[in-house]
């Protein structure tokens, strides 16, 4: 087996040796002595996948998809081998830096990639169970604790959701598989709420589908996921998966905590699409309420071991442990629910989804994966189980998937031989607009009113409410209560002198304010949004950012008769246009069909 080092001296050499060719870098003598020699047999290990050729290809990507910095871990594994580790990292981890202090020690957070330590956590404590090692008493009536065993039973003080069939029927793979009928709602829970407190609220979040008619992205059931965890495992979740996968699997640097990662002087800064720094969206204080669903802050060095673990179904490369059941692993790894019903072109399979992870094929070759997104971060985690390859691809800013994608593909097509298929970005400048674009096609989006309200702007000031997404109050450029008054000095640097909009705080995990234009009628467009009056980090200059086709929906107002004169009776928020569609075979009026009702108090 090559050791650690040689291989990271091999990595070291690839920036200046471009002018190689693969098949002469793999003959090159290392100075720590020794020769990297490709092994002599068919499989993954007779090609290393960080080339200079790959170098070259992932330094364009930083510039044309402006990423300030990638980490990149990649794992070979074969049967009778020691296992194969490649590092590197290319860019910036933070504005103060050289511009080449990116390293693959460096500290993400991984966002959804974290939810694969969600899944592997409750099928470790279901092992417990099953084996004895945890005898804390089950509720009445329940004698099993598995996959098939259902929330109402195992939660039976929280787990309520509107949908009463799908409240009564729900198992923990349901859930797990997002076929519980719930789509995102990621704008109803807030930073002072915890796990339990948005377990209890489902029951006030409006379903779209039927249980198991249709997969559907949902955050809120890996919380769920972590406080049966915490509720059961005579410990938090947090401090489960570090004594049960972190610190098995040797995962020195990984943890949850923001303020250990900073201490431990690696964390990188994060940066928005558009190449503005922001601060880390995690902090202290909402820990335990996003672990589960995307808050395992780690390094590509450290997911090489969690990738190993995953080649060898669960076990343990080095000393032979298990560190997962094998059960626990097919149950993951095993699509229970349809993404995509068929592939997007002929290279590609359909896509399914496990557990924290999604799987469909590639020129033949079957690809487990799960990507992550939070704002400054974009992560992508793979792994080909017949192939013994895997890969981690962490990118300090958000909305990258697409090169994270990019760079995923080139690897698999050149480790294994396989035709490439070529990927614009990879090469076009102008596949991203920039900042200023961008904001004069939103503003012209958000300014382009067919036909003004039926109601003066003021009409449509107040408070509204929602149970399951809480209270606010819209604000006109006219407001004068002290709230407007700091509302609108937060909007101020953003706001053209004549913008007619309604503005709010809104003080969510993805979101501080609120935005609402005019757009038809009572149609209004709504914008969650993030401000940074005073700009952040060494550009003191003010800009907003949120996440496109995920921050933005419909608000329609309806209006009654009250005393005579027209007012607002609320107004219906649309967020998912597929949810909305589903709730229309059911619902006739548009309180029944949005995705939230909201009364003006």
């Amino acid at each position: 087996m090559l050791s650690f080092t040689l291989l990271v001296f091999s990595i070291l050499l690839h920036r200046s040796l471009a002018a190689i060719s693969a098949d002469a870098f793999y003959q090159l003598p290392l100075a720590l002595g020794g020769t990297l020699v490709a092994p002599p047999s068919t499989t993954v290990l007779s090609k290393h996948a960080i080339t200079p050729e790959l170098s070259d290809y992932i330094e364009r990507l930083l510039k044309t998809a402006r990423i300030p910095g990638i980490a990149l871990g990649v794992v070979h594994v074969s049967e009778g081998q020691e296992p194969v580790i490649e590092l590197e990292a290319w860019g910036h981890r933070t504005e103060e830096g050289d511009g080449h202090d990116m390293t693959p020690d460096s500290l993400f957070t991984i966002a959804s990639c974290s939810k694969a330590f969600l899944a592997s956590s409750v099928g470790l404590l279901m092992d417990d169970f099953s084996q004895g090692r945890n005898v804390t008493p089950l509720p009445p009536g329940v004698s099993r604790f598995d996959w098939d065993t259902k929330l109402k039973d195992i939660l039976p003080d929280d787990w309520v959701l509107a949908d009463e069939w799908a409240s009564q029927k729900a198992n923990i793979r349901d859930i797990l598989a997002h076929v519980s009928g719930l789509p995102r709602h990621d704008f109803s829970y807030g930073p002072k709420d915890s796990t339990q407190d948005v377990v209890r609220n489902l029951r006030n979040l409006r379903p779209a589908y039927e249980l198991r008619k249709t997969w559907h992205y949902n955050n809120q059931m890996y919380k769920t996921g972590a406080y049966l965890v915490s509720q059961y495992a005579n410990t938090t979740y947090t401090s489960f998966v570090k004594s049960r996968l972190f610190e098995q699997m040797n995962m020195t640097s990984s943890t949850f905590w923001p303020e250990e990662a900073a201490k431990a002087g690696k964390f990188t800064q994060t940066w928005t699409k558009f190449g503005r720094r922001i601060p880390s969206g995690f902090h202290q204080d909402i820990v335990e309420l996003l672990a589960g669903a995307g808050g395992v802050i780690t390094s590509a060095e450290d997911m090489t071991k969690w990738l190993i673990t995953l080649l060898n179904h669960g076990v343990d490369a080095a000393t032979h442990k298990i560190i997962l059941p094998r059960s626990t692993f097919d149950e993951m790894t095993t699509a229970h629910s349809i993404i995509k019903g068929a592939g997007a072109t002929p290279d590609m399979s359909f896509e399914g989804y496990g557990m924290g992870w999604i799987r469909w094929s590639y020129q033949g070759h079957e690809i487990v994966s799960h990507t992550g997104g939070v704002p400054g971060i974009s992560t992508r985690v793979a792994f080909l189980p017949s192939d013994g390859l895997g890969l981690v691809l962490l990118a300090n800013a958000d909305e990258k998937a697409s090169a994270n994608e990019a760079i995923m593909y080139r690897v698999v097509e050149d480790v294994l031989g396989l035709r490439r298929v070529d990927r614009p970005l990879a090469h076009d400048s102008s596949s991203l607009a920039d900042e200023e674009q961008s904001r004069s096609i939103e503003h012209e989006r958000a300014s382009g009113i067919r036909e003004p309200p039926s109601l003066d702007l003021e009409k449509y000031t107040g408070t509204y409410s929602n149970l399951g997404y809480g209270a606010f109050t819209l604000c006109s450029p006219e407001s004068t209560s002290h709230y407007c008054t700091e509302v609108l000095a937060d909007f101020a640097p953003f706001r053209s002198p004549n913008e007619q909009a309604l503005y709010a705080s809104w003080p969510r995990i993805w979101s501080t304010h609120l935005r609402s234009v005019p757009k038809e009628g009572e149609t209004f467009d709504f914008q969650f949004t993030t401000l940074f009056p005073r700009g952040y980090g060494l550009n003191s200059t003010a800009f907003e950012t949120f996440e496109t086709d995920e921050s933005g929906g419909t608000g329609m107002f309806v209006l009654q008769e009250r005393n005579g004169e027209q007012d607002v009776k609320g107004f219906a928020l649309m967020l998912e246009e597929e949810a909305v569609k589903e709730r229309k075979k059911h619902f006739e009026d548009i309180e029944g069909y949005a995705d939230a009702w909201f009364r003006k108090i």
